[in-house]
C-alpha cells in the first residue's frame, strides 16, 4: 500500500494519537458550527459544487447510494432530492457530525430513506458489489490511509457502479493562488476561531489541501485501483474539483 504525504496530515502534531481518532475529535468538536461555516467560508458555493457533483450521477439514475464521510449529511440530503435512490446509507467516524446529521433527516421526514451509521472509509462494513454509486464530499483528505479507503470504496461498488469525489484543490492561475493562500492561511483560521473555538481545525484544512495529491495524481491513484472512465473536472477557477469514475 503506498503512503502520501497527505496521510501523515493531522489536526494536531503533538498528539500521539492516530490521524483517524484525531480527525473524529476534531469534526466532533467543531460539529456544531460546520454547516454554518462551510456557508460562510466558501461563500456559498458549496451548496452549488455539492449539486455539479451529484449531477455526474444522474443518467445512471443509482438506487442505493452510500455517502462516505457523510458528516451532517448535506450530500446525502441533496442526492435524496435530485436523484430519488431508494435509498442512501451516509458514514462518518464522528458521532457528533452524525448527531446533527440525523436531526436534519427527522426533520425533514427524510429517516425512511436516508440512514447514518458510524462507519470508517477503511473498512466499510458493507459485502461486495453493494452500491449502484459512492459519493465522498470534502472527505477523502481526512482518510488516514488514502489508497486502503479508496479501495474499500471500489469493493463495495456493484459492476457498472459510479464514484463522485469533491474535494478542494489548489487553484492554478497565479492571481487568484495569491488570493487563495492568503485566504486559507489567514482569514479561515481566524473565522474558524472566532465562530468554533478551533483555530487548529481550520489550519489543518488548509495543511490538508497542500499536501493532498489532487488532479492527476489522485485520478493515477483511482486507475491504478480499479476504476475506469476516469476524469476530474475542476471548478471555480480551481479552489474545489469534481473526479470522476466507474467500476
Amino acid at each position: 500500500m503506498t503512503k502520501f504525504a497527505h496521510d501523515n496530515v493531522v489536526p494536531d502534531k503533538a498528539s500521539a494519537q492516530p490521524k483517524k481518532e484525531q480527525v473524529a475529535e476534531m469534526f466532533d468538536d467543531i460539529a456544531y458550527r460546520y454547516d454554518f461555516l462551510n456557508r460562510f467560508l466558501s461563500g456559498g458555493l458549496d451548496i452549488s459544487w455539492r449539486k455539479k457533483a451529484l449531477g455526474f450521477l444522474k443518467t445512471q439514475n443509482p438506487q442505493k447510494m452510500l455517502d462516505v464521510a457523510t458528516g451532517t449529511a448535506d450530500v446525502a440530503i441533496m442526492a435524496s432530492r435530485l436523484l430519488n435512490p431508494a435509498s442512501i446509507t451516509g458514514i462518518d467516524i464522528s458521532d457528533g457530525m452524525l448527531e446533527i446529521g440525523r436531526k436534519k433527516i427527522n426533520k425533514l421526514g427524510l429517516q425512511n430513506k436516508i440512514e447514518l451509521l458510524n462507519g470508517d472509509s477503511e473498512t466499510i462494513n458493507f459485502k461486495d458489489n453493494t452500491f449502484d454509486a459512492v459519493t465522498v464530499a470534502f472527505g477523502v483528505r481526512n482518510f488516514q490511509h488514502l489508497e486502503k479507503g479508496m479501495g474499500e470504496i471500489f469493493r463495495v461498488l456493484k459492476p457498472g457502479g459510479q464514484l463522485v469525489v469533491l474535494e478542494f484543490s489548489k487553484p492554478k492561475i497565479p492571481l487568484v493562488k495569491s488570493f487563495y493562500n492568503l485566504y486559507m492561511k489567514t482569514v479561515t483560521p481566524n473565522m474558524g476561531k472566532l465562530f468554533s473555538k478551533n483555530r487548529s481545525a481550520y489550519q489543518y484544512l488548509d495543511e490538508s489541501i497542500q499536501k493532498f495529491p489532487e488532479g492527476k495524481d489522485f485520478i493515477k491513484i483511482l486507475d491504478n485501483l480499479g476504476y475506469i472512465n476516469t476524469q476530474c473536472k475542476p471548478l471555480s477557477l480551481g479552489i474545489c474539483s469534481i473526479y470522476h469514475g466507474k467500476k
